[in-house]
């Protein structure tokens, strides 16, 4: 899949999610749902999938983007219930989609069931966190989810590996595989470490932002591949390429506060474009994948009905585990009692929902060696839960949400911190200002002290004031408005020829800058 027919994807892929996004849909079951009606339209390109191309090319800027965006802190905070999720129920659903699997394909050897179990185990969040966010979700759900499948692919992927090669005869003992896994684990974190040190103490020296965005989109690559390929050259072992993603992006992300604003502008434009590249090409792909995936397979009741088997098996196992692994352990620890509050049940039960299937498990499926018996089949399960869960979970987790009535009240606590915290800041500000007025007009001073007194007051006002325009609003809106009027000016000058276009470009950064600190969200 090259050429003309990789843009025109990407591109139908844009438009698709410019039109979702206009009319407030879910732009990547929309683009699932296009993708299988385009599918099956005479005369269109079969788009072949190439898994290496998934898990080198697009997995890693996703998972480090999502890295980037995500609370260290917060995920430290609830690694036990992440790692309930990431591993204990990644390995939960292999074993059970594997059982039901063989119960419905009595043919289909039990350890090839087992690579369709890890195939479909780990569940992509992209739908889910978008949908979560919209509808403010707690935040601590929002981090089990986002914790989840920044992991949950590592123990996919190990648990694929370990099936193929008993599949194909070169299984290994449980206790070797155990071992293999906590290598390729520590391995990928180690990894990840290093990487994240190294590119901040780079970036640190650099001092300039356009290099230092141009560094980080090397980063997820460099740190896959060096996880992936890297010990090849010392053992044949592999370390977790993914893992190792994810820690330098939570490395990095972490500390970016501690660098160049211009860094961080730079970061997030260029972050947000790949994410939503990437995003709306994958989506796309899934769907453009199923009339090929019933092509190759002999249609028919029995496998339909296998299939439905499996699909209800993938669902089913996260809520099996979801309940017991959110309140035994709460129940059995005095410790856990007096630190945690009990799980909220609509909490756990829109974790449990939100189940579906995405990039990992259409890369895995197509990875599958064609020496795997029931290879065909293996596929075609793989295909209907991955399309089936954003379809059918995708569209009716909204109604879920507010059917539970389950929101947080994150945005009422975070305004508080807010004002807070802003207003000792400004009083820090205004005292730094003391410090180093010397021969300073007092104009000057007048005009940075009003400055650090409105962003002060702008947070409580916006807490306070829920019906009307505060101070802090009206000032901003009248505040574009003055700049919107100054752009058009500058834009006529140069239409004039008074100006040169580099003159206007620096200008309107200088305006496109104050106005991006204005619309905050």
């Amino acid at each position: 899949m090259v050429g003309p027919e990789l843009l025109l994807l990407l591109l139908g892929a844009l438009v698709v999610t410019s039109i979702a996004r206009r009319l407030n849909w879910s732009a990547p079951l929309v683009l699932v749902a296009v993708g299988l009606v385009v599918s099956f339209i005479p005369g269109v390109p079969e788009f072949e999938l190439d898994p290496h191309l998934i898990l080198v090319l697009v997995l890693p800027p996703l998972l480090y983007s999502a890295a980037l965006d995500s609370s260290y802190l917060n995920i430290r905070a609830n690694l036990r219930p992440i790692g309930l999720l990431a591993v204990g129920l990644v390995l939960f659903t292999t074993f059970a989609v594997g059982v039901t699997a063989k119960l419905v394909f009595p043919d289909l050897p039990f350890a090839a069931a087992l690579v369709l179990g890890a195939v479909v185990a780990p569940p992509d969040a992209v739908a889910a966190v978008a949908i979560g966010r919209k509808l403010g979700l707690q935040r601590r759900a929002m981090t089990l989810l986002v914790g989840e499948s920044l992991i949950n692919d590592a123990t996919a992927l190990t648990a694929f590996k370990v099936a193929v090669a008993a599949t194909v005869g070169t299984a290994m003992h449980p206790v070797a595989g155990v071992g293999m896994f906590l290598l390729v684990t520590v391995g990928g974190i180690a990894v990840g470490l290093v990487v994240g040190v190294a590119v901040r103490f780079l970036r640190k020296r650099l001092c300039e932002g356009v290099l230092e965005s141009a560094l980080g989109l090397l980063v997820p690559f460099g740190a896959y591949l060096l996880a992936e390929e890297g010990p090849h050259l010392f053992a044949d072992v592999q370390f977790s390429g993914v893992l190792a993603v994810v820690v330098a992006g939570l490395y990095v992300g972490h500390h970016s506060p501690r660098g160049t604003y211009t860094t961080r502008l730079q970061d997030a434009a260029v972050w947000r474009s790949v994410d939503v590249l990437l995003e709306s090409f994958v989506f796309a792909l899934i769907g453009l994948q199923v009339s090929a995936i019933i092509s190759d397979v002999d249609l028919n009741a029995g496998l339909l009905l296998g299939a439905g088997a499996v699909l209800l098996a993938t669902i089913l196992a996260r809520f099996v585990w979801m309940y017991p692994a959110s309140y035994l352990p709460v129940f059995l620890s005095k410790r856990l009692r007096e630190k945690e509050r009990r799980p909220h049940l609509g909490q756990v039960t829109v974790i449990a929902w939100a189940g579906m299937r995405g990039v990992v498990t259409l890369a895995a499926a197509a990875a599958i060696p064609p020496e795997v018996p029931g290879r065909e089949i293996i596929v075609f399960c793989a295909f209907v839960v991955t399309v089936s869960t954003l379809l059918l979970q995708g569209t009716t987790l909204p109604w879920v949400i507010n059917k539970i009535g389950f929101e947080g009240d994150d945005a009422r606590k975070d305004a508080l911190a807010e004002a807070q915290i802003q207003h000792r800041a400004a009083q820090a500000a205004v005292n730094r200002l003391d410090q180093e007025i010397e021969d300073v007009p007092e104009h000057v001073r007048d005009q940075l002290r009003s400055l650090a007194e409105h962003r002060g007051n702008a947070a409580w006002e916006r807490l306070g004031r829920q019906d009307e325009e505060s101070p802090a609003a009206a000032y901003r809106r009248l505040r574009r408005v003055m700049l919107s009027a100054e752009r058009d000016e500058f834009i006529k000058a140069r239409d004039a020829g008074e100006i040169d276009d580099e003159v206007l470009f620096r200008v309107l950064r200088e305006l496109d800058l104050e106005e991006a600190a204005l619309s905050r969200e």
